[in-house]
């Protein structure tokens, strides 16, 4: 199966390792600069005749049944439809999947029309800082999910934050019902370039059913990845980046007891989890939507954008909270992301 590559910075680079792990045939890479098509040439020994100056003669001349988009934000919609119109009925575009809603919509649009399945590079639904949770946290010991807490380093609402609304949506099984947030006054310096401007500070999310999401992102906050679940009986620590857990549940005989005796006799646990990394899982969500299984699709690539949209809104109207049910979002404002 033909595959083709649009962008091979850092995180394009692994997707090139992904492909290869997949045994698919890398029949056009493509970037505008030219050391980077020399690293990934040499990097992955590709062919000379694989290597593209301009994406459009790439994917008019390859025809790629594959197609990966690894490139900046603003550039994910055209790119994704140049795809889908030259043939492509797999394409796996990076997050967060545009700077629109409006843009998130024709990407959507485009490939239902050419028969292809798109799928947005959130991937929690494949590691395991969330599927273990996912499993505890249903469990009887633990009574179900009510909250979770994330406290986390300056690491932009964009380009990580988005992650994490998946997450919670992933672990809850429901989407989003309400938006709020409260930005802090500095912007996230971006690597990619000056153009682009990412926010930190706190967004508040809730669910229809009231399971709630919290996640602190300031400015002023300067390490980690740390998620907190709680229920009814239960609380589960994980740290993300140091790969370690701790489950802390009400023994059996308690269970019974109100919510308001915080404290009763309880059992826990401390085990390791498999830290973040991003080629294992982004392999899983290319690997599943090639074999027809779950991934993670257009609309749910939207509904991170869609977060996203309504966090910016509820933080210029003085942290307001936004009902998505009912909200006119902008759908035709650009956001500066990456």
């Amino acid at each position: 199966m033909k595959a083709a590559i649009v962008g091979l910075g850092r995180m394009g680079l692994r997707h090139v390792q992904v492909l290869q792990d997949l045994k698919l045939d890398v029949a056009g890479a493509f970037d505008m600069q030219e050391a980077a098509r020399d690293k990934a040439r040499a990097d992955f020994k590709l062919a000379g005749e694989a290597m593209f100056a301009d994406a459009r003669t790439m994917f008019e001349r390859v025809r790629p049944e594959v197609a990966v988009i690894a490139t900046t934000a603003p550039s994910h919609p055209e790119l994704v439809l140049l795809a889908a119109a030259n043939g492509a009925k797999y394409i796996l575009c990076e997050k967060p999947m545009a700077t629109s809603l409006a843009d998130c919509d024709r990407m959507i649009e485009a490939c239902a029309r050419a028969g292809t399945k798109l799928a947005i590079n959130h991937q929690m639904r494949f590691m395991e800082q969330y599927t273990v949770p996912k499993e505890i946290v249903q469990g009887e010991a633990f009574g179900g999910l009510s909250s979770v807490i994330v406290t986390v380093g300056n690491f932009g609402m964009a380009m990580n934050g988005s992650h994490y609304f998946e997450m919670f949506r992933y672990m809850t099984d429901e989407r989003p019902a309400t938006v709020a947030a409260w930005f802090s006054k500095e912007a996230v310096a971006n690597p990619r370039g000056a153009q682009f401007e990412d926010r930190a500070g706190a967004v508040r999310i809730t669910t229809e059913k009231g399971k709630r999401f919290y996640m602190d992102a300031g400015s002023d906050q300067g390490h980690g990845m740390h998620v907190t679940y709680a229920g009814p009986y239960g609380r589960l620590d994980v740290d993300e980046l140091g790969g370690q857990a701790k489950l802390v549940v009400r023994k059996p005989e308690h269970r019974a007891v109100p919510t308001t005796r915080y404290g009763m006799p309880w059992d826990e646990r401390s085990f390791p989890v498999t830290p973040a990394d991003s080629v294992a899982p982004t392999r899983a969500v290319l690997s599943a939507m090639l074999q027809g299984e779950d991934f993670p699709d257009g609309e749910a690539g939207r509904m991170a954008v869609e977060v996203l949209v309504a966090a910016y809104q509820s933080h210029e109207e003085g942290g307001r909270t936004i009902d998505l049910a009912t909200a006119k979002l902008p759908r035709d404002r650009t956001f500066p992301w990456a």
